[in-house]
């Protein structure tokens, strides 16, 4: 089942989940007080609701983390614009400049998705649609008509990233009243290699399933991409109006105004 964190004890779980994943498994570097907690935070998840994918049993075994109702094997951070306002801002402002993309639409309501993770046994399509149809309710509930978010590629060798990052470029451009470029101080070019020296088979097959996933809904990507060297990754801005969501996944998940 998919829920929202409810407490202190579930966002610490979250947090948990999230340096399993980030920093056991994958390779980003925590520093001591990260190290020494076993825990991926920041200033922002106090501000945050916690989607949670919780897998119902009563036999957990050591290196599962419990929560109520079972073990949790996913998560997804979801911010919401008014409580960005009020806060810490959005988190993918510090790469990429969504300022301008909110003056510019001053009636749309944004939710910034992030810290997305699964437990690698659970990297399977249920668990997926799962995390897809929390956040597709969450979006209807409270009525928000664009998620953006960064999403990564892992690594921070862009030559070995030209091929999935040009192929990006050259085919999810968003429209101009759309595009979000990365900040001039961290920004890497994309448009590394010409559409006709693309092999998009090799491309496609080197991009994440995260992002494979935004793309297959409708996303655009932003204009950009920027090395995180904390989590060893290239961020590129996913960029997902409600109104380009591709009609067809309305039959699975519930359309834009139908009631929870």
């Amino acid at each position: 089942m998919a829920r929202l964190a409810t407490n202190a004890s579930e966002l610490d779980a979250a947090q948990h989940l999230r340096y399993q994943v980030f920093y056991q498994e994958m390779s980003a570097v925590p520093d001591e007080k990260t190290r020494k907690a076993s825990r991926d935070t920041d200033e922002f998840d106090q501000q945050c609701d916690h989607l949670l994918v919780v897998r119902q049993t009563t036999c957990l075994q050591n290196d599962m983390i419990a929560v109520d109702g079972g073990e949790l094997v996913g998560t997804y951070r979801l911010l919401n614009q008014k409580t960005a306002e009020q806060s810490t801002g959005f988190y993918s402002q510090r790469e990429f400049d969504l300022a301008s993309l909110i003056k510019r639409k001053p009636h749309h309501n944004f939710l910034e998705l992030g810290r997305s993770c699964v437990r690698k046994a659970f990297r399977t399509k249920p668990a997926v649609e799962l995390l897809w149809q929390g956040i597709w309710n969450y979006v209807r509930l409270h009525k928000h008509d664009v998620m953006i978010g960064c999403a990564s590629l892992e690594g921070v060798d862009i030559e070995e990233l030209k091929a999935p990052l040009s192929f990006l470029h050259h085919n999810f451009q968003p429209p101009a009243d759309w595009q979000v470029r990365a900040h001039t101080k961290c920004r890497l070019e994309i448009d590394l290699l010409a559409s006709d020296q693309i092999n998009e088979r090799t491309a496609v097959k080197m991009l994440p399933p995260l992002i494979k996933g935004y793309l297959r809904l409708g996303a655009y990507i932003g204009d950009g991409a920027v090395i995180d060297c904390q989590f060893n990754t290239t961020d590129v801005l996913i960029i997902l109006p409600t109104s380009a969501i591709d009609p067809r996944y309305f039959s699975r998940f519930g359309r834009p105004d139908d009631k929870l």
